[in-house]
């Protein structure tokens, strides 16, 4: 059995400047568990020994392993690779895992300022279980994402929030 492609799509909105946001999401470091509640790492980060030494080179030698606990009570582990970073506009990531697939996060300014992040996956499900229900359960997995999503957008809301706060002190 093939497993159900998901195209699913988010779109966040932030009262910061492209680049304070791109600085937190395009962290060489992939520090998503620092505002992005339900997401700890799976293991420690794995980095290219060939890395250079500018963010960009870092991230795109870098591999974060993901754990995100999901809305209706089950962990999905995903790794996000990113292949194509393109400061402070877009990056493209590979992901694998309990997803497999690719992953596209692109930043743009809109008015006063702000920041839009439209954020695009074409994932597959690998876990056995996943792949059984997806035929009825796709209802539930992208309720699942959305409501996951939403507590990105929140978290990262309230990070940047919070560092804004510092940097004026």
């Amino acid at each position: 059995m093939t497993a159900r492609l998901y195209d699913l799509s988010s779109s966040w909105m932030f009262p910061n400047s492209q680049q304070e946001v791109w600085d937190v999401i395009a962290d060489p470091d992939m520090a998503w568990p620092d505002w992005w509640p339900g997401c700890t790492y799976a293991k420690p980060l794995e980095r290219s020994p060939h890395a250079g030494t500018s963010n960009a080179e870092l991230l795109l030698a870098t591999t974060a392993t993901l754990k995100f606990k999901a809305s209706l009570g089950y962990t999905l582990t995903v790794s996000y690779h990113p292949t194509r970073v393109e400061s402070p506009r877009e990056v493209v990531f590979d992901a694998g895992g309990d997803l497999t697939g690719e992953g596209r996060v692109v930043l743009s300014t809109i008015d006063n300022g702000h920041t839009r992040m439209d954020i695009e996956w074409r994932v597959r499900p690998t876990s056995r279980w996943m792949t059984i229900l997806s035929p009825v359960a796709a209802p539930a997995f992208t309720y699942a994402h959305a409501a996951l999503m939403r507590r990105g957008e929140a978290g990262l809301k309230a990070y940047l929030a919070r560092r804004n706060a510092n940097n004026n002190q």
